[in-house]
């Protein structure tokens, strides 16, 4: 008689470590309520589980940019987030020994990437990566309907496929009197005859004025933060110091008739990485200027944020 043998679903066992436990007793430092406690130390315990599985796998995680690891709203929701870079965040559901499903709070059925069950080991020195689901409509969850977690590697990289790719604004090209859509001299800018430029929504092409590259060349863009009632303009110089070597001057001036900037405003450079490398704050001032030097090829990127409103611009060399 031939029997048919099933195939085990694929798991990923993480020991928690001691690292993982000083972070749990950590998030619960401020927590009096003994059942919150318990709640928060077992979902963090879950995201050090998914956060390990994740890296093995070479994806980047922010492990310490999580709402579960902000004191307010433990206090306030139940999450268990893990933010993948540039993508989303998967919740990382707690699965208690023995347990047939999983209980995912209302609070996280939407903006989440996936929800990732992990059980954990009646001892806690051991969690397991059962399987994901792509999206919840019920607070339970039956296990018997997760997918197999070999499948979720795939699931983040079709993610991230359908990212838009991120237009930079071209810089080498302005040496050579080539000019990106939107970037105007200092005159056109704040003496158009009948343009008006916002922070979203196509801009006219312009004609370039020849200058020589030497003397180093400056355009700028206009840009309404609507929301806050406030225009700025984003302008940014460029002096070739060799013939691979440029230096690079970012600078901000208040729109809208204005003398001073609004107070606060943030003026960033970041890395490759996203991350700032030079700031500036507004404080009573006209204008914001930072200086750097970078090299043909380089990217990198310049964000003006104002309270919660903020736009990022991206530049190649």
């Amino acid at each position: 008689m031939n029997q048919t043998k099933t195939m085990e679903p694929l798991t990923f066992k993480v020991t928690l470590s001691v690292e993982a436990h000083l972070r749990a007793k950590q998030l619960i430092a401020h927590t009096s309520n003994p059942q919150k406690a318990k709640q928060v130390y077992l979902n963090a315990l879950a995201v050090y589980a998914v956060n390990f599985y994740l890296q093995c796998l070479g994806f980047e995680t922010e492990l310490e940019n999580t709402d579960s690891s902000n004191p307010v709203m433990q206090t306030l929701l139940n999450v268990a987030d893990l933010p993948v870079k540039n993508l989303g965040k998967l919740e990382c559901i707690p699965v208690l020994p023995d347990s047939q499903s999983c209980y995912v709070p209302p609070e996280v059925w939407e903006d989440r990437i996936g929800y990732v069950a992990v059980q954990l080991h009646e001892s806690l020195r051991e969690a397991t990566l059962l399987g994901f689901v792509k999206e919840v409509t019920s607070s339970e969850l039956p296990l018997s309907l997760l997918k197999p977690l070999e499948d979720l590697p795939e699931h983040i990289r079709q993610l991230k496929q359908r990212q838009p790719v991120e237009e930079q604004v071209q810089l080498s090209q302005w040496l050579h009197n080539v000019f990106d859509v939107g970037w105007e001299t200092l005159e056109a800018l704040f003496n158009p005859p009948q343009l008006q430029f916002r922070f979203r929504g196509p801009l006219p092409t312009i004609t370039p004025v020849r200058k020589n590259p030497e003397s180093g060349i400056k355009r700028g863009k206009l840009y309404s933060l609507e929301q806050v009632d406030e225009q700025v303009a984003l302008f940014v110089k460029l002096e070739p110091i060799s013939s691979s070597k440029i230096n690079i001057w970012v600078e901000v001036y208040p729109g809208g008739g204005k003398t001073f900037l609004p107070e606060d405003l943030k003026l960033m450079v970041l890395d490759k990485d996203e991350k700032a490398v030079m700031q500036a704050e507004a404080r009573s001032t006209k204008s914001i200027k930072l200086k750097f030097s970078g090299e043909v090829g380089e990217s990198f990127g310049v964000k003006i944020a104002l309270g919660d409103v903020s736009f990022t611009e991206n530049f190649l060399i």
